[in-house]
């Protein structure tokens, strides 16, 4: 039996478990049951008739399945009769639950057809089997990005050890946002894209040679720098997962390079993964308090339920973000695309642009505080899925705005993907993977965590190889 048979069972499987166990009000299951053919169709297509591999629909799928479908069934099923509100506190109405998936229905279906007629019109037939990219440069460019990785780690010496003896969770205070994101999504990026270059060339270049033995050893070095930045102590989950799962289809390939095969892990790593990994981001204790009291770390995969309360918990609060969304819009109004406006140029700093937006998913938290007593009164970080930031804007229209540039987006990274350029292939692949977290919001961050690896591993190779050229 073939793997795409196998994942169809499952997935069919699965879902029948949820409709056939789950209680709902016959008209909230409806609208799930209608929602769920939907998608179901687009997986089919995806594992089924589309010939090429396609990371980037996968993802999709796996995020509307898990964020947009499981969750909020299981949640809905899990609230008590005389407590019916969501995790993020807000009340269960059944004409909210199915404007929701109204909601989502119009967003897949318009993302859907967008994505396969774009698909269709840009695809490029002669990247079918794209020849490796390598030029005489290359080694220079890997000393350089070795050069560069060796500086960014000495100048950020102290700051990474004290990221990994302090508390986890804890942050770093008194250092801006701007900083933040310049230091450690940009910068911290750039020894990931001296280990594509270099790994890519010694494949091709395999006879030993005075380059390939400099190629090597900068490898090495830049792979461990890449490490100590980038590990569950030092970084939250919205980059490792990008990063970890990059790295294995760099160097195993063969594990995740059809539909199918990416598909399962996947979907895997979010049901068993994406909890345990949150268990070691969220841990609020130092690697010093770890190392000494191991019981820590399992203490708090247990009393967090890690797997099997996840999807009761906030990690999975984008359905509920939605209703909340247009409660707000209800109270508010639209915004009329000053919220994207405030999203697609997040690297203006508020001190020039003093009247810049709030994150979206700040502003929803803010209201679920002041109106549902959302949780302690502090927190109101939450995240926004791209649904609403569509709703926010424009309502009906920007949700159908945001699916058909969601699906040219993808579209044109697929492109990349397929592009016979190693970096571009990679940060393709990366965006494929971040795409989970830039549709469960908010854009803002989405975005904004996308751009500093954009610039990091594209970017600045490609401005280092046309300077040596």
């Amino acid at each position: 039996m073939k793997l795409k048979h196998v994942i169809t069972f499952l997935y069919l499987f699965l879902s029948a478990a949820l409709f056939l166990f789950l209680r709902m009000e016959p008209l909230i299951w409806g609208s799930f049951f209608i929602n769920f053919v939907v998608l179901t169709y687009i997986t089919n297509y995806h594992l089924n008739v589309e010939k090429c591999f396609s990371p980037f629909l996968t993802s999709f799928i796996i995020f509307t399945y898990l964020f947009l479908f499981m969750a909020p069934m299981i949640q809905i099923d899990s609230m008590a009769p005389n407590n019916m509100v969501f995790s993020n506190a807000f009340p269960y109405k059944t004409s909210d639950v199915l404007f929701t998936n109204f909601l989502i229905l119009i967003f897949n279906v318009v993302f859907f057809c967008s994505y396969v007629f774009l698909k269709s019109q840009k695809q490029r037939k002669e990247f079918e089997n794209p020849p490796k990219n390598t030029t005489r440069s290359a080694p220079l460019q890997i000393l350089i990005l070795g050069s560069l990785s060796i500086l960014i780690f000495i100048s950020n010496y102290e700051y990474i050890v004290s990221e990994i003896i302090s508390s986890v969770y804890s942050g770093q205070e008194g250092t801006s946002l701007a900083v933040l994101l310049l230091k450690k999504k940009m910068l911290f990026f750039i020894p990931f894209a001296g280990v594509v270059i270099a790994f890519r060339y010694l494949k091709i270049k395999k006879k030993i040679s005075t380059n390939t033995l400099v190629v090597f050893w900068m490898f090495l070095l830049m792979i461990v720098i890449l490490f100590v930045l980038k590990n569950p102590l030092t970084e939250k989950r919205n980059a490792l997962g990008p990063i970890y799962i990059t790295l294995i289809y760099l160097f195993y390939p063969k594990i995740i390079n059809s539909n199918a095969k990416f598909f399962l892990f996947l979907f895997s790593s979010m049901i068993i993964g994406f909890p345990l990994i949150s268990s070691i981001t969220h841990l609020d204790a130092s690697l010093s308090e770890l190392i000494s009291n191991p019981d820590i770390f399992f203490n708090n995969l247990i009393e967090s339920g890690a797997v099997l309360e996840t999807f009761n918990s906030l990690h999975y609060d984008a359905f509920a973000n939605i209703i909340a969304t247009v409660d707000y819009t209800k109270a508010y109004g639209l915004s009329f695309g000053y919220n994207l406006l405030g999203s697609f140029l997040f690297f203006i700093p508020r001190s020039i642009w003093v009247s810049k937006p709030i994150t979206t998913g700040k502003e929803i938290g803010s209201h679920l505080i002041d109106n549902f007593n959302f949780g302690d009164g502090n927190f109101n970080n939450l995240s926004n899925s791209i649904i609403s930031e569509g709703y926010i804007n424009f309502g009906i229209i920007g949700v159908l705005l945001l699916s058909i540039l969601l699906a040219f987006t993808m579209i044109k990274f697929l492109n990349w993907f397929r592009s016979g350029n190693d970096l571009k292939e990679i940060i393709a692949f990366y965006f494929a993977v971040h795409l989970i977290f830039l549709m469960r919001g908010d854009l803002t961050n989405g975005i904004a965590y996308f751009v500093g690896p954009l610039i990091g591993v594209y970017l600045i190779p490609k401005l280092i190889s046309k300077l040596l050229k």
